[in-house]
């Protein structure tokens, strides 16, 4: 395999697997589900790198099967402990000051995303970088209910835990895969993205919209016509 070219080398899905093991992507799928320090980290190219190499016999720690369900065990513990720090922190999140690991726009992505999609943006937001991170904490924020968020949550992790880890498997034994290894996880990190990017696009459209309604409907405007004579005024006819 190849090292992916994109962002620094200790975020490169086969490094990080090589140097920490299974035991390293628990942890960075766990604190991507759930921390504010985990926006960062390459869950979806991870998590198909890690199916790929069980399937390939270069890690042979434990079985697909087993690999996958601690995978989904970690996304869905990753949540909860999001919506719980949701719950405490509140309305400060959304006072909480920009900092070189934390910055305002995520979380008011997350929320416009959440209020946008209700309960099942748990599961949407699996597959959207950086706002599964802040989703399941905007859930708490909301104070959304509890029996909704494990469902939700549950069906979450599975999809995309399971999910994109038995993809890299699906696809591990295929040859032209392991020959374009660094341009598949490309165009993983791209797709992923992608929802993002159309979203960006989609609001920026609805802006333009709305602030040509509003500029013509302020420059011709009728109750604000001028020299119009005021009703029952001296040229009102009698």
């Amino acid at each position: 395999m190849t090292t992916l070219s994109l962002g620094p080398s200790w975020l490169d899905p086969d490094y990080l697997i090589g140097t920490f093991g299974l035991i390293g992507v628990l942890i960075i799928v766990f604190a991507e589900s759930g921390l504010l320090i985990g926006f960062f980290l390459p869950g979806d190219s991870l998590l198909f790198t890690t199916g790929l190499l069980v399937t390939s016999g270069k890690l042979d720690t434990l079985p697909l099967w087993a690999v996958c369900a601690l995978i989904v065990l970690a996304a869905i513990i990753g949540d909860q402990v999001g919506y719980l720090f949701g719950r405490k922190v509140g309305p400060a999140l959304f006072k909480k000051p920009d900092s070189r690991f934390f910055k305002q726009e995520n979380v008011e992505k997350a929320h416009d995303f959440f209020e946008k999609y209700g309960p099942k943006s748990l599961v949407l937001a699996r597959f959207v970088p950086i706002v599964r991170t802040f989703t399941p904490i905007i859930a708490g924020v909301s104070r959304m209910n509890y029996r909704s968020f494990i469902t939700y949550n549950i069906v979450g992790g599975v999809l995309w835990g399971a999910g994109v880890t038995l993809l890299g498997a699906a696809l591990g034994n295929v040859d032209f895969v392991h020959q374009n290894i660094e341009a598949i996880l490309l165009l993983i990190v791209a797709l992923s993205v992608l929802p993002i990017v159309i979203e960006l696009l989609r609001a920026r459209k609805q802006g333009k919209k709305q602030r040509a309604v509003e500029a013509a409907q302020r420059s011709v405007d009728p109750g604000d016509t001028p020299g119009d004579p005021a009703p029952g005024g001296r040229h009102a006819k009698r």
